[in-house]
């Protein structure tokens, strides 16, 4: 059985996951151009995590500009289900 992998998109007021032990950031391409920022993975009470935070970290993407379609596909890229 495949390790599921969880995902969370942060938006207004969550920007990092403090809790969460990073194991790597991902940069992820797309044909929908770059997502927000890099994709961190990580590992929270036993499961493995992909955190995205959609207005980039230190928040400079309005949502009128944010690339969900990017963003949503990064994470699918990632094994996120």
């Amino acid at each position: 059985m495949v390790e599921k992998l969880l995902g969370v998109i942060g938006g207004s007021g969550l920007y990092s996951m403090s809790e969460l032990n990073i194991i790597e950031k991902v940069s992820v391409d797309t044909p929908f151009g770059a997502p927000s920022e890099d994709v961190v993975i990580g590992e929270l009470n036993g499961a493995r995590m992909a955190f995205l935070p959609r207005h980039g970290v230190g928040h400079f993407i309005p949502p009128s500009e944010i690339n969900y379609r990017a963003n949503i596909f990064a994470m699918k890229k990632l094994g996120v289900g």
